[in-house]
C-alpha cells in the first residue's frame, strides 16, 4: 500500500486550513490516531515555518509545494520553499535543552525533533529547499 499526494499552494498563512484538509484525504483509517495527531501537528508547524521563515519577504504568490507520502510502514511529508537555505542540524543543536514556553520562535524545530523519526531540510537541485519529516507508523 502506497499513497502519493502533492499540493501546491501560497505563502499565506490563511492557507493552512486547506493544508489540513489535503491531509485530511489521505486514507488513514487504520492509524493510530495519536500518530496522525502528530503528523497534523508536524505539517502545520511545517507549513507556517515555510510561510513565516522561509517566505517572510517574499509575494504571497510564492508556491509553497507540499508531498505526502503514505506507505504500511511510514508516513513522510515534503515541504518545498524558496528561501535561503539553512543547516537544520546546526540550528537544532544550537537550541537550549528545553525550550521556554514564553520564548518567541525556536519551540517549532524541537518540536517538529520530537515528532519525527527523520528530520532533514535538503537544497534541491531546483534551487528550493525541502523540508522532510518522516516518522515511522506504529504497530499496534
Amino acid at each position: 500500500m502506497e499513497q502519493r499526494s502533492h499540493l501546491q499552494t501560497s505563502t499565506d498563512l490563511n492557507a493552512l486550513s486547506g493544508v489540513l484538509i489535503w491531509f485530511e484525504q489521505l486514507e488513514h483509517s487504520q492509524i493510530n490516531p495519536q500518530f496522525w495527531l502528530e503528523c497534523q501537528l508536524a505539517l502545520a508547524e511545517g507549513f507556517t515555518n515555510a510561510v513565516r521563515h522561509a517566505h517572510g519577504q517574499r509575494s504571497v504568490e510564492t508556491p509553497i509545494d507540499l508531498e505526502a507520502i503514505l506507505t504500511s510502514d511510514w508516513l513522510e511529508l515534503r515541504i518545498w520553499d524558496c528561501g535561503h537555505p539553512f543547516d537544520l542540524h546546526l540550528k537544532l543543536a544550537a537550541l537550549p535543552e528545553k525550550i521556554d514556553a514564553e520564548q518567541e520562535g525556536g519551540r517549532g524545530l524541537k518540536l517538529l525533533q520530537t515528532i519525527a523519526d527523520d528530520l532533514r531540510y535538503i537544497r534541491t537541485a531546483d534551487q528550493r529547499n525541502c523540508l522532510v519529516i518522516r516518522k515511522q507508523l506504529l504497530k499496534d
